[in-house]
């Protein structure tokens, strides 16, 4: 049998550039981008087509408005928008909708969602496409993840826990309410909610689940089942099993391996594809296959392509189309199971493909989108014609000068080609400085493409407005460049993987574009480790870092993470216990002596991923052990990354301060440790 990989980037959907609102980057009379704009700019966060490719559901997240509404995270709501561009509110103000799914027949919206943000647990609602009042179809008795629609429309699917004892908490509130870490936490299950009497009964299935997929005769579901709801388990041990619906009884298993991400039943039930990983090594699930739902050997359906496939559906029962990423920009391509050609030219222009959403035989494609000059709305893709934008959250950014924005490529220093996003400065400085900041995505399995990057942690818009140059390197280990780049940093932790941060920054003062000693570096996670090993082993590189949710000790990172075993398959290849010395000499508090660069902390003190312990080891390392300026900073109740949006706008004030008063101020002590936000609520 042969296969075919056809880019159809200009022929699905005829992608022509398409100049953004920043193309007037020289208008002075335009307003530049605020922190606090940045922080409560509305995003897409997910966009469904109807059955009968008419009208698009989608979820929008709205940010809490700062010093009014009470902590939290953003709301989510949920809106329809006909092709169009029509858009109304079908569930909207302060609610938090984490799921939608249409019926069968495209007439009714089913939902997840809280409308009390009080309640303990969300409900499902359902609501007529025709409007009127949304009611609660099923009331939450635990915390519902997902909602799958049966092809007959006779049965809703969901995922979640089974209901706690009314006991516990009765028992909670005289003061039992011990965790026993790990073992404590109950698998998610399948449940089956009958759709006429609103009755639901779970399946008892072995294992957690975590996504599910409904045969096209509904006699039969795909689930992704792992072995406990552990972290670790759903990263690198899940696998999917056919299940027979009426007798709740496992047929047959896949037998996958590595990462897993979407996958689906072809239109006629005798395949399913999946995005998944090549081996348990691959840092990511960038690949697609295929196999026969009763079983059988993988087909690999795009053969050692140097991008990430991030999303696809079913077009017939013979092909596929699916959205990728390659290098920095994104591509849409479509695959027949019958014939095999290969295309090598990469996309340099359009928006970039955040996911994409369609049904067998339908010409319309709804697809959540961004451009540079724009965060992730709802698209409109059909073949001939160029993609089509359907929704504008924000439309005060069309009054707003952004810094031009450019993909670029450059050539690290043992000769790798490497790629990069870059926004220019608004102006130059008044005092000639051409200050940097380089910000360094996590993982390092993750990417940044050429399309809206500025958020609470990586404000570069309004960075670049106070005259700064903002690059996001794509350093080696990175994906959307095949499975082989996204593991070069394996088992060479913070060698050459942050010398190409390095190396971006003398490519840029080459170019005469930033100075060479006006340079800040800053991250998340894995960039959060990639801020401090700047600030401390490459310290003479580095005028200001900026860390967050980082990496200090690769040892005891090991025994704090929830994710050792991930760790080590797809990072270390190596157990501490293997090489004490080799880890401990890639980690930063080994080098903090060394440590020259004004260094900030921040961090959730409730991340289970990288422990705050962590921030602390970095923090107590510096102050002890030098006389460079280092702060820590904690945010209660946040995780492995801020949620909320008072803690977001909190971050970016922080990190703008820091490398505000390192790299344009006298940076001769160190800057006061308040924030006035009393001031502002004032304001």
């Amino acid at each position: 049998m042969k296969y075919k990989y056809l880019a159809i980037l200009a022929i699905l959907c005829g992608i022509v550039y398409l100049p953004s609102s920043q193309a007037a980057g020289d208008d002075s009379s335009l307003k530049t981008l605020s922190l606090e704009e940045i922080v409560t700019l509305k995003k897409v966060k997910s966009a469904h087509m109807s059955p009968n490719a008419d009208a698009i559901a989608y979820l929008l997240t709205v940010p809490r408005t700062l010093y009014e509404d009470d902590d939290g995270e953003a709301w989510v709501q949920l809106h329809v928008v006909d092709l169009k561009g029509n858009s109304r509110p079908y569930f909207s103000g302060k609610v938090a909708v984490s799921s939608v799914a249409w019926s069968t027949d495209g007439n009714t919206l089913y939902f997840v969602a809280r409308r009390d943000t009080d309640a303990k647990y969300p409900d499902i609602f359902k609501m007529s496409l025709q409007g009127g009042e949304a009611s609660v179809f099923y009331e939450g008795k635990s915390a519902i993840k997902a909602i799958y629609p049966s092809p007959d429309g006779a049965t809703l699917a969901f995922l979640a826990t089974d209901p706690k004892p009314a006991m516990d908490e009765e028992l909670a509130d005289k003061g039992f309410k011990a965790l026993v870490y790990e073992e404590s936490k109950q698998n998610t299950r399948v449940w089956m909610l009958d759709l006429n009497t609103g009755k639901a009964l779970a399946h008892d299935l072995s294992g957690s689940a975590s996504k599910l997929a409904w045969a096209p005769d509904g006699e039969h579901y795909a689930v992704a089942l792992a072995p406990t709801p552990q972290v670790d388990d759903g990263y690198l041990a899940r696998d999917v099993f056919i299940v027979n619906t009426e007798e709740a009884s496992v047929r047959n298993q896949l037998g996958l391996v590595g990462k897993l991400g979407h996958f689906a039943w072809s239109p006629d039930g005798k395949r399913i594809a999946y995005i998944g990983a090549e081996d348990i090594h691959d840092p990511s699930p960038g690949r697609i296959y295929m196999k026969s739902s009763s079983g059988g050997e993988r087909v690999d359906l795009v053969p050692g392509y140097d991008g990430q496939v991030e999303d696809f559906y079913w077009v017939d029962k013979d092909s596929l189309a699916y959205s990728s990423a390659r290098g920095e920009w994104s591509e849409l391509s479509r695959i027949s199971l019958f014939e095999i050609e290969s295309a090598d030219v990469a996309p340099k222009a359009g928006p970039i493909y955040r996911s994409i959403d369609s049904n067998p035989g339908q010409r319309a494609i709804a697809a959540v989108a961004d451009r540079p000059a724009h965060p992730p709305e709802v698209y409109l893709l059909k073949p001939g014609s160029n993609p089509r934008r359907l929704t504008d959250s924000n439309p005060f950014l069309a009054d707003r000068l952004l810094g031009k924005q450019e993909a670029i490529t450059y050539e690290a220093r043992d000769g790798l080609q490497l790629g990069a996003v870059l926004i220019h400065p608004t102006s130059r400085r008044k005092d000639k400085r051409k200050p940097l900041i380089i910000f360094v995505h996590g993982g390092p399995e993750g990417h940044r493409s050429n399309g809206w990057l500025s958020n609470y942690s990586q404000p570069g818009q309004a960075l670049a407005a106070q005259g700064y140059t903002v690059v996001y390197p794509n350093y080696r280990g990175s994906t959307a460049r095949g499975v082989k780049f996204s593991k070069m940093g394996q088992h060479d932790y913070a060698a050459a993987e942050f010398n190409d941060l390095v190396d971006t920054k003398e490519y840029l003062v080459k170019e005469g574009l930033v100075d060479s000693d006006h340079t800040g570096i800053s991250g998340g996670s894995y960039g959060g480790y990639a801020s401090m090993w700047a600030a401390s082993a490459l310290s003479e590189h580095f005028a200001a870092a900026v860390a967050f949710v980082g990496i200090s000790n690769q040892l005891s990172k090991f025994g704090t993470s929830d994710i050792p075993r991930e760790m080590f398959n797809v990072h270390s290849r190596a157990w501490p216990w293997e090489d004490w010395m080799w880890m401990l000499e890639r980690s930063p508090v080994f080098h903090a002596d060394k440590t020259r660069t004004p260094l900030l902390i921040l961090a959730g003190d409730k991340d289970p991923r990288v422990h705050p312990s962590q921030s602390m080891e970095m923090y107590r390392h510096v102050k002890l052990r030098t006389e460079t300026p280092v702060r820590l900073v904690f945010y209660p109740g946040e995780q492995h990354g801020n949620k909320h949006t008072a803690a977001q706008f909190d971050y970016a004030l922080r990190l703008e301060r820091w490398m505000n008063y390192y790299l344009l101020g006298s940076g001769d002590s160190i800057p006061p440790y308040e924030i006035d936000h009393a001031a502002r609520m004032k304001k």
